[in-house]
């Protein structure tokens, strides 16, 4: 629930926050490479760590505690920005940060679990990363509406979305602090408990080289189920991307119909698609707590596949909005699918997984989470200048679209 407080601020205001700050639809992609690239180096090089951590404190738990003292820090930090070039180099550092906590953290649920509890385990997850992103994702709009805060002159950034990341950044910390404090964890078996980097028996950089060594084998030997699953997400974050890019340009000019960032109905709109953003957190959270009923009732495939289905219909019904409420029927689909994508990947191949390989595993597992993000930050910003113009409407539809690819992808796996 800390960690979702960090997600859900960033994913509902960087694209504003950096419209705020004088960028231009076609620049926002290259803006948000931070996301991915730390993901991608560091979540893998975690989880092999932690697979091999054993202190007082416990295995995943020291990476929770150091990861939210460093995102408290730089939540902060981010609404005082005040140029383009500082919100980017800080989304670099808090995005590290996160991906400290976020990687021990799906691990976490497996080390814990007996393996015919984890779809309950990761759907309670989805329930719980719910509640954090609703509170977040509507902060800015609730202070808005409740403590009519104005805007102070000289400063791009609204007040709203200041006090928002103040208050976020005191939840996540205080939410991983009561996970670290009243949460045992057990040692893994067969292994004494030290710390192998930690007692100096190899040094940092070896361990780094041993760590790469070992996910390059993984990844070419990951289980069946797991390479099969691997597509589907590709497709699934390519479309959740382009959403989480563009959503928020797109209501506060298509929907709203603001002239330029600086007027009010643009801050009017984007604290919208911050609230639509919640509501969607909040169907995640509902929907997780039957969500595992019915993948025991009617499989974990069948239902990814429904979910991600509803998903591409929520963001492709965007075409056809007109009213800002009409948006509740698009974050309806959007909210189902994201309980799905948290949960039911992890409940398909985690089984698959030897018990003391799991952290390195869900390590490359998020390869396919941050290479289509990197794909869209590096590419797209060139397709939306010169084949969408621009139009953050369109980028909203292809991301439906994309998510009903993953859809059809998920028909080629059959659950034993």
């Amino acid at each position: 629930m800390g960690i979702q407080f960090g997600w859900g601020l960033q994913m509902a205001n960087m694209s504003p926050i950096y419209r705020y700050l004088g960028a231009k639809p076609d620049e926002l992609p290259i803006l948000w490479l931070a996301a991915p690239m730390t993901g991608l180096l560091i979540q893998p090089i975690i989880g092999y760590w932690s697979d091999r951590t054993w202190t007082p404190l416990g295995r995943r738990k020291p990476y929770f505690l150091v990861g939210a003292i460093l995102s408290t820090l730089a939540l902060i930090a981010m609404p005082n920005c005040s140029a383009l070039w500082m919100a980017a180099g800080l989304l670099w550092v808090l995005d590290a940060s996160i991906n400290v906590s976020m990687e021990p953290f799906r691990a976490f649920v497996a080390d814990l679990l007996p393996k015919n509890q984890y779809t309950r385990g990761y759907t309670m997850q989805s329930f719980f990363i719910g509640v954090g992103a609703v509170i977040a994702s509507a902060l800015p709009w609730l202070m808005s509406k409740f403590l009519n805060l104005e805007n102070i002159e000289g400063q791009s950034i609204p007040q709203s979305v200041k006090y928002s990341f103040y208050i976020g950044a005191f939840a996540f910390i205080s939410a991983v602090v009561y996970t670290v404090i009243t949460t045992k964890e057990y040692p893994p078996d067969g292994e004494k408990l030290k710390n192998e980097s930690a007692k100096g028996e190899i040094g940092f950089i070896q361990s780094i080289l041993n760590g790469i060594r070992e996910i390059w084998h993984h990844i070419f030997n990951m289980p069946a189920v797991m390479n099969k699953i691997a597509l589907v997400q590709f497709f699934t974050w390519l479309g959740l991307f382009l959403m989480w890019f563009y959503f928020g340009d797109a209501v506060a000019t298509f929907i709203f119909h603001a002239p330029s960032p600086d007027s009010d109905l643009y801050k009017e709109g984007a604290e919208w698609s911050g609230l639509m953003f919640s509501f969607y957190s909040l169907v995640t959270m509902l929907f997780a707590l039957v969500l595992g009923k019915l993948a025991d009732k009617f499989g974990k495939i069948n239902m990814h596949t429904f979910c991600l289905t509803a998903g591409a219909i929520g963001l492709i019904s965007l075409s056809v909005i007109e009213h800002k409420f009409a948006l509740l029927f698009c974050m309806l689909g959007v909210g189902i699918a994201w309980t799905s994508i948290l949960s039911m990947p992890y409940a398909i191949f985690a089984p698959h997984l030897p018990e003391n390989k799991i952290g390195v595993y869900m390590g490359i597992f998020n390869f396919f989470i941050v290479i289509p993000e990197i794909m869209a930050t590096l590419f797209f910003g060139f397709i939306m200048k010169n084949f969408l113009q621009n139009n953050s409407m369109y980028a909203v539809i292809l991301g439906g679209i994309m998510l009903l690819i993953a859809a059809v992808l998920c028909l080629r796996i059959k659950e034993n």
